[in-house]
């Protein structure tokens, strides 16, 4: 199908509109719109809150009484079709008189699917699919994969030396990155839906792994930590009643320990089946059918190898400073056996670098094909 310049710069611009709801939008999928009548853009809107109106009904609000019949609405993904939280979005589109609908991707939900473009079409709109599709899966990858596995986006981040290690032989790793790096890391925190560390991490560093200041969302804070050995005066039980804390634990903990965790306010999860990897998958589908999109995995390094391991690895955040701290015994962020081969080896696509002082974040996309048409 051929899509004119204009066409293109209309689609990108309902696409950064779309990425405004990034953190706020999820588990919904961040949807951007632009209306256009004669030329000149009549109305903008994005998904900007779970729960609130969608692009579509927000454009047609921006339109401010403008006429619309006629009009073409570029919409990041196929309009709704179902009573959800809100009314149909093809409903709206409808009532608006809408000529013609540019679609970047179709809806992978199943009750859209295909459904909201059939409406159209049966009322007369010209729909046309695919322009920009490419970009629009990268935006909503989290939501595509959520949908297509039932497991939350992985992103994995770490900060190291710039001889690639996370602390010190004896485990001192505060700190390794500059305060701009941690600023950072806080920005990314305040959209997640949680954040997972390994017990040894908790043990060693006594994290808090709040967002400061808040953030648009206040992740749930989860320990994989089979024997359940969390500290009762760890930083993260004694905080358990104000944010929320869950402890992954394998059949057989003990359950004293369990029981003294679950009475601080911490959510004891048992993790079905047998070995590391079946049990985190067990974890990552529990998260999933809470409908938790995005978690952030804060390491360590042994819990990185096996997410790794499982291929549930989706994006990377990896922070490097200008400093060697050397020693063979000193962790490396990834840990676990690890592949044989180089051509195993995890590539990072729509890699970008960017300066923070004298630190350097690399970040990358590794989540395959739902980062891909």
């Amino acid at each position: 199908m051929q899509f004119s310049a204009e066409d293109e710069r209309y689609m990108r611009e309902a696409l950064q509109l779309a990425a405004q709801g990034q953190g706020a939008a999820e588990p919904n999928p961040m949807v951007g719109c632009v209306l256009v009548q004669a030329g000149q853009v009549i109305g903008r809107g994005y998904h900007a809150k779970y729960g609130g109106p969608h692009a579509e009904r927000a454009a047609l609000a921006d339109s401010s009484g403008q006429p619309t019949r006629g009009a073409t609405a570029y919409v990041t993904l196929e309009p709704c079709c179902h009573h959800g939280k809100t009314p149909p979005c093809t409903d709206a589109l409808i009532a608006a008189e809408v000529a013609r609908v540019v679609i970047a991707q179709q809806d992978p939900f199943g009750l859209v699917d295909g459904g909201g473009i059939d409406l159209l079409k049966q009322a007369g709109i010209t729909v046309e699919v695919g322009l920009l599709e490419a970009e629009a899966k990268r935006l909503n990858a989290p939501y595509r994969k959520l949908l297509a596995t039932g497991r939350p986006w992985v992103i994995a981040k770490w900060a190291m030396t710039l001889d690639g290690k996370l602390a010190t032989h004896t485990g001192h790793s505060r700190w390794i990155s500059n305060e701009l790096a941690r600023e950072r890391v806080h920005r990314l925190r305040g959209r997640m839906d949680a954040i997972v560390v390994g017990s040894r991490t908790a043990q060693l560093d006594d994290p808090q792994l709040t967002v400061r200041p808040p953030g648009m969302r206040t992740p749930l804070r989860v320990v994989v930590d089979g024997e359940a050995t969390l500290s009762p005066t760890s930083q993260l039980v004694q905080t358990a009643h104000q944010t929320p804390v869950l402890v992954a634990v394998k059949k057989g903990a003990d359950a004293q320990r369990c029981r003294v965790l679950s009475d601080a306010g911490c959510e004891v999860f048992v993790c079905g089946g047998e070995g590391h990897a079946a049990r985190l998958d067990a974890l990552l589908a529990e998260l999933g059918k809470r409908r938790l999109t995005n978690i952030l995995v804060e390491g360590g390094a042994g819990l990185l190898g096996e997410f790794l391991k499982l291929g549930q690895i989706d994006e990377v955040y990896a922070f490097v400073a200008p400093k060697l701290i050397g020693g063979s015994g000193a962790p490396s962020p990834i840990g676990g056996t690890g592949w044989a081969d180089m051509s195993e080896a995890l590539q990072l696509t729509d890699v970008t670098i960017e300066p923070l002082g004298d630190n350097v974040l690399m970040h990358g996309l590794a989540g395959g094909n739902f980062t891909k048409q």
